[in-house]
């Protein structure tokens, strides 16, 4: 009988040992499984933060192009107004050598 005890206390042990290998074996896959999950959300915080970071980056650029194509503008208008100012007080100049250099020709 001792015997007979002894072997089921043995199957019992072993029963119960492979049911702790396999809570142990769930508990890993549920561990690995909240891992990735959790690794996924990660990844997919660093993709809009990468995003946003772009956005940012992009919009900071454009903001920065504008002023300059605005200063370019500004530039050229002020360049325009300076070449017209002198071409106009260089008319005057030019109509009052036109008239020396006609009156030289109708006095010679």
């Amino acid at each position: 009988m001792a015997k007979d005890k002894i072997l089921s206390e043995i199957k019992e042990a072993e029963q119960s040992a492979a049911k702790k290998v396999e809570a142990g074996l769930k508990e890993k896959e549920d561990k690995i499984a909240r891992a990735r999950a959790e690794a996924r959300e990660i990844i997919k915080e660093a993709e809009l933060d990468a995003e946003k970071s772009a956005n940012n980056a992009l919009k900071s650029a454009q903001e920065d192009l504008q002023k300059e194509h605005e200063e370019i503008v500004n530039k050229g208008k002020k360049d325009a107004e300076e070449l017209i100012s002198n071409a106009e007080s260089n008319v005057d100049k030019a109509v009052a050598m036109l008239v020396e250099e006609f009156e030289r020709a109708i006095y010679a």
